[in-house]
């Protein structure tokens, strides 16, 4: 059952200009508190950059805003909305979208119809995909458009489980685009791709630049300050910093406890 539809809240200023605007966000496991109080906001059309060592939380942070994990405390607002409990679904139709560190696609289904499965979820017609994709011009017709988009047009009639690594996670963003998303987040899109597939995802997402908002994980760090607008740097699950990519550069806290300078 989908959860009860976000509260508008009142306008602020951090509300007026953020698309997303997460305050005070907190994740307890147990013991540990992988998220600690976090302030995070993401502008309309801004590629921003979430980064930081090995378990500073940053993966814990996106899944929680994209609903998969229930804050502990704090509140999400997406669009001037709270968002904070409700669904995947629910926040995937208002244009939320997510890629993962390992892809998640339909290996048995060609690229096209991945595509078309997504294409349809987000039209609210979930129950009869399984035979429509392969036959619907409706359909097929918007995913060959992401495809293209994400220079797999030649590839649309490969089974996803027969594409190579990169090709796969140049599918998995296909698969995010279907959804039409306003803020689409993407954790570690080069993560296992060789210099060439990773060059060609950098000039992907420089062609979405500016055109979704973008909130970026991901360990490449030559990468990262050539494509961010702005930076949050995350230890501990609490932010250190945040600034434009080259405050970021010059923090001296930052190139001690994160790019291991002194």
């Amino acid at each position: 059952m989908d959860s009860l539809p976000g509260r508008p809240v009142p306008p602020t200023s951090d509300l007026a200009t953020s698309l997303l605007c997460v305050r005070s966000l907190s994740k307890r496991f147990g013991g540990l508190l992988a998220t600690d109080s976090l302030d995070l906001d993401v502008w309309p059309g801004e590629l921003h950059a979430l980064i930081g060592p090995n378990g500073a939380g940053k993966t814990t942070a996106l899944a929680q805003i994209a609903g998969e994990l229930a804050p502990t405390a704090g509140a999400i607002h997406f669009g001037g909305v709270e968002i904070s409990k409700t669904s995947v679904p629910w926040r995937v139709r208002r244009g939320l979208a997510r890629t993962f560190q390992i892809t998640q696609l339909l290996p048995e289904f060609t690229a096209e119809a991945n595509v078309a499965v997504a294409v349809q979820v987000h039209r609210g017609h979930s129950f009869r995909f399984w035979a429509d994709v392969h036959r619907d011009r409706t359909l097929r017709q918007p995913a060959r458009a992401c495809l293209e988009q994400v220079g797999l047009g030649s590839r649309a009639a490969a089974l996803a489980g027969e594409l190579s690594y990169g090709e796969q996670r140049q599918l998995e963003l296909a698969v995010a685009l279907a959804t039409k998303p306003r803020l689409l987040m993407l954790d570690e899109p080069l993560a296992g791709l060789g210099p060439a597939e990773a060059g060609e995802m950098i000039g992907l997402l420089k062609t979405l630049k500016g055109r979704i908002a973008i909130l970026l994980v991901e360990h490449d760090m030559d990468a990262v300050f050539g494509l961010a607008d702005r930076i949050t740097v995350l230890t501990n699950g609490r932010r250190m910093a945040v600034g434009s990519p080259d405050e970021i550069r010059s923090n001296a806290e930052v190139r001690t406890a994160y790019l291991g300078e002194e």
